[in-house]
């Protein structure tokens, strides 16, 4: 099917035929050459003149019409398409404090890995399913960082989430902050659904804002938080796990808290995610166009180059006919053709 997206520019085709009507013809300056029978000469010039102007004419308001029509804009309608719009963002809290280093779990070969390559691998595969959401990731160490702002390119963001390093961040653990930055990314969020998965093993011990604190300002905004707790609840010294702050953020936020003993337990937690993050799918129906004013365009130019090749060989029969002149015999008073 084809449109016309200024069908109103049809008015512009009989524009030449009301110039001709409306303005005056061009008139020469004087006459050259005055004999008793001028009226049958020109009579005799306008016939022939109007055979060798026929066809030029002809191409010169196929032309017209063309580029009136490029004017028009026509466009093709294609196929109709369905586009899966954001109905959800969601934001990765990952910890990348020395804790994360520390080798206790396995990966799908077998092979012992510390905490954040087993968080790698596993939070990669869920964000390969997130498909239609928009999702971000925030690492926190003795500070937070945005390492991936807001995006619907999943796979950019698990390569990004790939590049990350124990440490690269501080030792330390500053997650009331990173939950503060995550709600920070969300202030210009309009998802109907907006949710925060935080990935940590450690007590917080380098945040300005407590994380419970920071997980009210989270439930005032919407804003839902889950908890996975990595690591071992007997663990002591420098790096203890505090279990009571986490389910205490996931709670005050609405959300849920999860512990991750191994690489299979946080599989599952992903799987629970998954069915507790349930979302409405939102398409949106279009059709493109294609645009298709480049035909009568490159039409028109043909026509163009045809036209100016008979104006060429007009020119041509002119100057042969200019080359013989009139003269009047004063004697007889015959009109004599001299070369």
């Amino acid at each position: 099917m084809i449109e016309f997206h200024y069908l109103w520019l049809a008015v512009l085709l009989p524009v030449p035929w009301i110039l001709e009507r409306i303005l005056p013809p061009l008139t020469p300056g004087k006459a050259g050459v005055r004999v008793p029978f001028g009226s049958r000469l020109r009579q005799a010039a306008d016939q022939g003149m109007i055979q060798q102007l026929r066809k030029p004419l002809w191409i010169k308001w196929s032309i017209w019409l063309l580029l009136v029509l490029a004017l028009m804009k026509p466009q093709r309608l294609l196929p109709p398409r369905e586009k899966e719009l954001p109905t959800r963002d969601l934001l990765l809290l990952v910890d990348l404090s020395g804790s994360m280093n520390q080798e206790d779990f396995q990966d799908e070969e077998g092979q012992t890995v510390n905490r954040l390559e087993a968080v790698k691998q596993v939070a990669g595969d869920f964000l390969e399913r997130r498909e239609g959401d928009r999702v971000g990731v925030v690492v926190f160490g003795d500070a937070p960082y945005v390492q991936v702002p807001f995006t619907t390119d999943v796979s950019l963001c698990r390569q990004l989430l790939e590049e990350t390093q124990v440490g690269m961040a501080g030792p330390r653990t500053a997650f009331g902050d990173a939950i503060g930055l995550g709600l920070l990314q969300f202030q210009r969020s309009d998802a109907p659904s907006r949710t925060l998965i935080a990935l940590t093993d450690g007590n917080d011990s380098a945040s300005q804002v407590p994380p419970v604190e920071a997980s009210r300002v989270a439930r005032d905004q919407e804003v839902r938080i889950h908890c996975i707790a990595i690591g071992d609840p007997e663990t002591v010294g420098e790096d203890p796990l505090d279990e009571q702050t986490l389910r205490s953020v996931a709670e005050e936020s609405g959300g849920s808290y999860f512990f991750a003993a191994d690489r299979d337990s946080l599989e599952n937690i992903y799987t629970e995610i998954d069915q507790i993050e349930t979302r409405d799918i939102n398409l949106q129906r279009y059709r493109p166009k294609q645009d298709l004013f480049v035909w009568p365009v490159t039409v028109a130019l043909f026509l163009g180059l045809i036209s100016l090749g008979v104006q060429v060989k007009q020119k041509q029969t002119r100057a042969v006919r200019e080359r013989c002149s009139l003269r009047v015999n004063p004697r007889t008073g015959t009109v004599e053709i001299q070369s």
